[in-house]
C-alpha cells in the first residue's frame, strides 16, 4: 500500500489533474518529473502523460477504469490518437454529451459506473460499453457531480459527508461494498477532486490531515 500527498502547479485539489486506475494513472504532459515518481511508487502503475483540449485537467475531462477510456468531444484528435497509441489494449473513445466534465459526472471502478442522472440512454450505453461496466444513475449528498465528489476503486469506496442515512444504504447496496464518509484537504466535501486512488493507494491533495488520509485508507481497505 503506497499513501502519499502532494500539490500539483500549486494545487491541492490533485483530483482535477489526474486519474487512477488499477492499470494505469493519467497525468498532464508538463506535469514536473518529482510528480510522476511520487504517483508511480504511491500507486503502482505506469504513468500516462496526455492532454486534452490542450488542458491538464484530466482528472475533470477524462474518466477512465482498467477497461476503457473516455474523453470529451473537445479534446482534438492528435490527443485521442496519442492516447490510443499509449494505451494499446484498451479502449479510447470520444463521448459528444453537454455533460462533458466526464470524471465529475461519472464515477467508476471496473465493474460498475455510478453516473449523474442527467446523463440521456444513449450516453449512458456509450459509458456502459466503453468501460465495460454496469450503470447507475445516483445522486449523492445532493451533488450530480458524483465524480467530483466521492471516490470509488475495486476495494472500497468513500463518500461525502453530505451524503444522507438513506443515500449511503443505496451505494453499499448497488456497489456491494461497506462506503465510508469522509473530507480531504481540511473539510472539502470534493474528495474527488482532492484525492486520487486505486487498490494499491492513494494520494491526496497536501492540506488533507493525518485523520482524513488515514480514514480514507480504512474506507478504501488499503491495508
Amino acid at each position: 500500500m503506497g499513501i502519499a500527498k502532494l500539490s500539483i502547479h500549486g494545487n491541492d485539489y490533485i483530483g482535477a489533474w489526474s486519474i487512477a486506475t488499477d492499470k494505469f494513472f493519467m497525468l498532464g504532459s508538463e506535469v514536473n518529473k518529482r510528480t510522476e515518481d511520487i504517483v508511480r511508487d504511491a500507486l503502482n502503475v505506469s504513468v500516462v502523460r496526455a492532454l486534452v483540449g490542450g488542458s491538464s485537467l484530466l482528472g475533470v475531462y477524462v474518466t477512465a477504469n482498467s477497461n476503457g477510456v473516455l474523453v470529451p468531444n473537445l479534446a482534438e484528435h492528435y490527443e485521442v490518437a496519442d492516447l490510443r497509441k499509449e494505451l494499446k489494449g484498451t479502449t479510447v473513445e470520444v463521448l459528444h454529451t453537454d455533460l462533458n466534465a466526464l470524471k465529475n459526472n461519472i464515477l467508476t471502478n471496473d465493474k460498475i459506473a455510478i453516473i449523474n442522472p442527467n446523463f440521456s440512454v444513449e450516453e449512458e450505453k456509450i459509458i456502459r460499453d466503453v468501460l465495460d461496466v454496469e450503470i447507475i444513475r445516483m445522486t449523492i449528498g445532493g451533488f450530480h457531480t458524483v465524480g467530483a465528489n466521492n471516490i470509488l476503486t475495486n476495494k472500497g469506496m468513500v463518500i461525502n459527508n453530505r451524503a444522507t442515512d438513506e443515500e449511503i444504504e443505496n451505494v453499499e447496496g448497488a456497489i456491494g461494498m461497506k462506503v465510508e464518509q469522509s473530507t480531504a484537504n481540511l473539510g472539502s466535501v470534493n474528495i474527488g477532486l482532492c484525492a486520487v486512488a486505486n487498490s494499491y493507494g492513494i494520494i491526496a491533495g497536501d492540506l488533507t490531515s493525518g485523520y482524513e488520509l488515514a480514514r480514507m485508507a480504512e474506507s478504501l481497505n488499503l491495508e
